[in-house]
């Protein structure tokens, strides 16, 4: 139940700190709550008993002193307790007003225990006759007295006090509680930056190995774990750079043989097509495959690189780009690779989204910034006004190896175009969207973070 009502808090899906630190919080007011409430209740008797004796001591002694006193010394006595022990002694009058004892906790059993050693016909008041303090009767000779004692002398923790206290306590202990969410969170913080680190291409700096047993085993493993990637990495590249030299170098020699060779056109053609297929699907595997540095980005202009690749796609007799590109759309990446983007997505809108009942593609290029300081963004939409694709094959789009027709995969090539996209703009940190637009076709936003 508990945990299903948590579930639902927000602050409790937020950050680990914020979510450790309020639990602790809660913890140590709860339990400073707890203590409060047992301290009070196993130190009420004890306080009821020392009140009380007190009380019983000052009207005993008192009691004692008058009655032993010479009547014409009593006067001067009377002053001695008011000026040095801050005790007055005054005739009870059937006319007094009286008001009713302090209403708290300890009073009853402070009634109860005086009552006990001083007889039950004694009374308490709060205040007599206007005056505030602590009344309490006594009889001298069958006569009537009060005898009040100043509050201070009597008086415990009050509210305020304990207030006060109990906020210094709840105070240090938020402070204690955030000191030690931060401990516990920083490796896991340090952890996962090292994280999103490697997901944006980058190489993250070792993790310290030093800590908690589960910390250091943690961080061990994970600057392991980067090691073996970047050796996986550098054996890939070593072993694409092979493959392609190994495989184009016989490619280019059938392509000399069937050059010299004596064949009819039809035959020339149909080899040369297929050696130029498997050409560019090598090319595209070396693509997918080659690692995008983040060493290597730079201050890209992302407004200049699209104009530029749409002026070199209109050169296709098929195909009609029409352009809405805003200034300095700067970027952070690697401009061969976004260029190799754009060229795969109007390659896929050029091959899948032709215009109905047309051999043309119309392809809308849009680029546009967004935002101010750090939170300005650089939002590319790439579209075509084709059929599109249905909604259940939306996400089969950016799959490795997709050739589907319905999903408009590579027919002619691996099913990488599109996969590629995906690979290059994750490296660059950037988002990718697909949607069929309202009018017919299929359109990619891309997302960037832009620089000044």
């Amino acid at each position: 139940m508990f945990a299903s009502y948590f579930s639902r808090v927000r602050w409790l899906r937020s950050g680990l700190f914020w979510r450790t630190f309020f639990l602790l919080g809660a913890l140590t007011t709860m339990s400073m709550s707890a203590w409060v409430g047992m301290i009070s209740i196993v130190e009420r008797e004890p306080q009821a008993q020392q009140i009380s004796a007190q009380v019983i001591s000052v009207v005993t002694i008192t009691h004692a002193a008058l009655t032993h006193s010479a009547p014409e010394l009593r006067r001067e006595l009377l002053f001695d307790l008011v000026s040095n022990e801050g005790i007055r002694v005054f005739p009870l009058e059937d006319d007094d007003k009286v008001e009713p004892p302090a209403k708290n906790a300890l009073m009853p059993d402070i009634e109860r225990l005086v009552k006990a050693k001083l007889g039950p016909q004694t009374r308490f008041s709060s205040e007599v006759n206007g005056v505030a303090g602590f009344w309490i009767s006594f009889n001298i000779d069958g006569d009537q007295y009060w005898l009040m004692l100043e509050r201070e002398r009597i008086r415990g923790l009050t509210g305020v006090q304990w207030l006060g206290w109990a906020s210094v306590v709840s105070l240090l202990s938020l402070v204690g509680a955030a000191l030690i969410s931060s401990l516990i969170n920083r490796p896991l913080a340090r952890l996962t930056a090292a994280a999103r680190q490697i997901a944006e291409g980058k190489r993250p700096d070792p993790l310290p190995e030093k800590g908690p047993r589960e910390i250091l085993q943690a961080n061990r493993s994970f600057n392991q774990m980067v090691d073996d990637l970047q050796q996986v990495e550098s054996d890939r590249a070593v072993i694409l750079a092979g493959i392609s030299h190994d495989l184009r170098t016989p490619l280019a020699r059938m392509q000399l043989e069937v050059e010299l060779a004596h064949l009819s056109d039809e035959a020339r053609v149909g080899i040369q097509s297929d050696i130029g297929q498997m050409d560019a699907i090598i090319g595209q595997f070396l693509d997918y495959a080659k690692p995008t540095e983040a060493a290597s980005f730079i201050n890209v202009d992302l407004g200049a690189l699209l104009a530029e690749t749409a002026r070199e796609a209109e050169r296709l007799a098929d195909v009609r780009i029409h352009t809405d590109i805003a200034d300095r759309a700067h970027v952070m990446g690697n401009g061969t690779d976004l260029k190799r983007v754009i060229n795969n997505l109007i390659e896929n809108a050029r091959r899948y989204g032709k215009t109905p009942g047309t051999d043309v593609t119309e392809i809308d290029i849009k680029c546009s910034v967004k935002g101010m300081h750090t939170s300005k963004r650089v939002i590319v939409d790439i579209g075509d006004h084709g059929g599109g694709v249905p909604d259940d094959k939306l996400g089969e789009l950016l799959k490795p190896f997709t050739r589907l027709d319905t999903a408009r995969g590579q027919a002619n090539g691996a099913g990488l175009g599109l996969a590629i996209v995906d690979r290059v703009l994750l490296r660059h940190g950037a988002e990718l969207h697909v949607s069929n637009r309202d009018g017919g076709g299929l359109q990619f936003q891309i997302i960037l973070r832009a620089v000044a």
